[in-house]
Formats: structure tokens, C-alpha cells, sequence
């Protein structure tokens, strides 16, 4: 069949490439003018089966009320008049409980394993490179409550069987000794040793490049005005200059702004823009103390990825609409927390810091599969772990637009 799929991030970019494999002529479309140029460019940079519990948990409304008002919560709702954020919100809510967080735990396990042995077998196939670290993740903690309330969401996550296990303070610094100056803050952590790190921005360019090779076509700087179609079916993209582009097939994978080409087909998709941060810092020569384990440090939600000769911290989630501006407050309170944690780091010049919007949906669970009309293809809300779950959600989608039943156990939407 012929396929378009609109977005060249790492999830479409991935999608196109699997797409390709089975067979299908394939087309991205994307505004930007390269692949990976939005929320791919410049995120966290961990493969995090571990990062698996929801924003949406029993503890989140408790957190939510504490951090009102604090410019530097790390998740930070901005509640105005906006239709948007409240729908979203409610269903937030309603996915709090713990047999939803349960739930949504198992979903995105499930899809996070199988992401990560698809890009690992897509790593040996084609021996992709993109700074990429299998030295595990590795959660720690500096306040107890935290800590113990962990335990629940990484027991859940072995009973699925995800290998991430609690380590004490010290063991924390053994595996990542980079953290030696924070040890009498850290009171334990967890550790997954079968967690990667890896630049998503230079995968999605390069698996771009590849694609490339082998027949896939890229129509970058082209933004979508809409969906031509019915309610049986899509017949075209159409641009903003008028001119129309026709498929057999339509996968929507453009994150944050699925909602502006699928409303007016009909379809109110649970997805809103969550505005992540992150700070690059560039390392200076020979002992820079900066780590190579991947960290989280789960209380702050900020994550710490080694990317050769650079450190990205990145995290947090601001709710305030489609925004791109950068909030310094947000910025400094990075700076200051990678500080903190490590004193000694050598670095040169000032950080890098970057913004972009994450298409979270209320569960954290990513909408993926069949929708309505019978062309219509979906594969966007991942949320904070579109990297993660890049890999497995672009095969699966392949599978399904190939009449095939995906390899994984996940909800996915045959019907939408």
C-alpha cells in the first residue's frame, strides 16, 4: 500500500522505517526542516522501562496541591480558561486510583520491553549509532516518603518482568560513582540494569538518512492544513498551498498537535501538550565527574543522560497550553539540581537549554492502532517516553496497517 505518515519525529521516523520493512511505499510528511527537530531533539535521552509508573497515581493529587503556585514544581498545571486542559484534567483524575495505575503500569511495560528489543535488534541490523550507553538506569531518591512510595510501582513493574531492583545508598554510589558527593542525601534507589541511554535526536536522523536508502520519501518544511476525507475514509493530505497528496493509508505520529488534524474529522483525542525542559551541558576534557550511568532522580523528576562528550538533564511538566517559551525560573532550578547532586562537574561554557511539548495523555498510556475512518492510523501520546517506546510502537503500527496482530500485549485501538 501506499502510506503516508505525518511526523518525523522518533515515533513517526521509526513508524516509516517498519512500515518500509513490511513491505508498504512509504511517505513522511513533516513541518520542520529534518527529522527529529521538535520534542525528539533534545529530550532526556533514556530507553526507561523503569520510568513506567504514570503521572496519573495515587500520590499525584497530594503532589499536585503541594507544588500549586511553585514556579519549579516539577509538574506544574497552569489552570486558566482553557476547555482543553480542564477535559483533560478530569481524566487525569480519573486515573489515579491504584487499579488504574496498575493497569496503565502493565501497558506501558508490556510495550516498553518490546520497544527496547526492537531497537536493540534494529541496532545489530543495521548498526545505527547515536552516543548510546546499556549501562542501566538507576532511580535515587533523597527523601524517604518518596522512596518507600516507590516501592508499590517498581514491584508491579517486576511482576511484569521488568528486572529493576532496590539498592541501598551505598550500592547507589558503587554503581554510578559519580554520585559520591550527593551520598548523604541519597537514601536508596532502584536500579535497571537492562535500561539504555542514547542521543533520540541523532537516531532519528540517521534511521532517517537510512530510510532514505532504501526507498522511504521525506517531504520536510511541508505542513499539513488537513485530512481530505469522509467518515469512511481519507482520501489525501492537502498542504496549505492546495495541492493534495493521496494514500491508501494515513498514520497521524506529529505528537502534541494529532488534535488540530483530528478534530475536525470527528475524532477528540485525550492528548495534551506536557512542556518538558532540558539543559545540555558540554563537558570539559580528561575527569569531567559527570556520569555514565543514566540516572533519575525520581522526587524532582529530572533525569541525567551521558551523550559522549556532553551531560543532558532534562524533566518536569508544565501544563500551560502550546507555549514554546522558555521559563528561566524552570531552567535555573535544572542548573541548580545538577549542581547539587554533582559539585565537581567540569564544564564547559553555559548550558544549552532547550523546551519541547510532550503529547501525555491522562494515563501516560499512548494511543496506538486503528481509528475511524477505515484508513486512519494512530500512533502518538507517549508522552514522556515517545524514545522509549519508539522502536515497538513503529513496529506494531506496521503490523496492524499490515493486517498483522501486533507481537505485544497492549491496548491497542483496532477501532477508535
Amino acid at each position: 500500500m501506499k502510506v503516508i505518515v505525518i511526523g518525523a519525529g522518533v515515533v513517526g521516523t521509526s513508524t516509516a522505517w517498519y512500515l518500509s520493512q513490511a513491505g508498504h511505499e512509504v511517505t513522511v510528511i513533516d513541518r520542520q526542516p529534518g527529522a527529529g527537530q521538535e520534542t525528539s531533539f533534545a529530550n532526556g535521552g533514556q530507553i526507561s522501562v523503569s520510568h513506567a509508573e504514570p503521572w496519573a497515581n495515587p500520590g499525584a493529587i497530594g503532589k499536585i496541591l503541594r507544588w500549586m503556585g511553585r514556579e519549579d514544581a516539577p509538574l506544574l498545571f497552569r489552570w486558566r480558561m482553557d476547555p482543553e486542559l480542564f477535559r483533560w484534567g478530569l481524566r487525569f483524575l480519573g486515573e489515579c486510583t491504584a487499579t488504574r495505575t496498575r493497569a496503565n503500569i502493565r501497558a506501558i511495560v508490556n510495550l516498553a520491553i518490546y520497544s527496547r528489543s526492537c531497537l536493540q535488534q534494529l541496532r545489530a541490523d543495521t548498526g545505527l549509532q547515536y552516543d548510546q550507553l546499556t549501562r542501566g538506569i538507576l532511580h535515587f531518591y533523597t527523601d524517604q516518603r518518596e522512596y518507600q512510595n516507590a516501592a508499590m510501582a517498581a514491584a508491579v513493574m517486576r511482576d511484569h518482568g521488568l528486572d529493576r531492583r532496590p539498592v541501598d545508598a551505598a550500592e547507589c554510589v558503587r554503581i554510578e560513582p559519580a554520585l559520591a558527593d550527593a551520598r548523604s542525601m541519597i537514601v536508596g534507589g532502584h536500579f535497571t540494569p537492562s535500561d539504555e541511554s542514547g542521543d533520540a535526536h541523532t537516531f532519528t536522523d540517521r534511521l532517517a538518512a537510512l530510510a532514505r536508502e532504501r526507498g522511504v520519501r521525506f517531504m520536510m518544511g511541508r505542513p499539513v492544513a488537513r485530512l481530505r476525507g469522509d467518515a469512511s475514509r481519507i482520501e489525501s493530505v492537502e498542504f496549505y498551498n492546495g495541492e493534495q497528496l493521496k494514500a491508501d493509508a494515513f498514520v497521524v505520529a506529529c505528537g502534541s498537535f494529532s488534535n488540530s488534524l483530528l478534530a475536525p474529522l470527528g475524532l477528540a483525542v485525550p492528548i495534551y501538550p506536557a512542556k518538558g525542559y532540558s539543559a545540555t551541558f558540554t563537558l570539559a576534557e580528561g575527569e569531567s565527574f559527570a556520569p555514565t550511568v543514566s540516572l533519575t532522580d525520581d522526587g524532582r523528576k529530572i533525569v541525567f543522560s551521558r551523550l559522549g562528550n556532553r551531560l543532558r538533564v532534562a524533566g518536569t511538566a508544565e501544563m500551560n497550553g502550546y507555549g514554546m517559551g522558555l521559563n528561566s525560573v524552570r531552567c535555573a532550578a535544572i542548573a541548580e539540581r545538577t549542581r547539587q547532586i554533582f559539585p565537581h562537574l567540569r564544564t564547559i561554557g553555559a548550558p544549552a537549554y532547550w523546551t519541547g511539548l510532550r503529547p501525555a495523555t491522562p494515563s501516560n498510556v499512548p494511543l496506538i492502532g486503528h481509528a475511524q475512518p477505515s484508513n486512519l492510523f494512530l500512533n502518538t501520546g507517549h508522552g514522556t517516553l515517545g524514545w522509549t517506546m519508539a522502536c515497538g510502537s513503529g513496529k506494531a503500527l506496521a503490523d496492524i496497517v499490515s493486517g498483522r496482530r501486533p507481537e505485544t500485549d497492549f491496548p491497542f485501538l483496532y477501532r477508535y
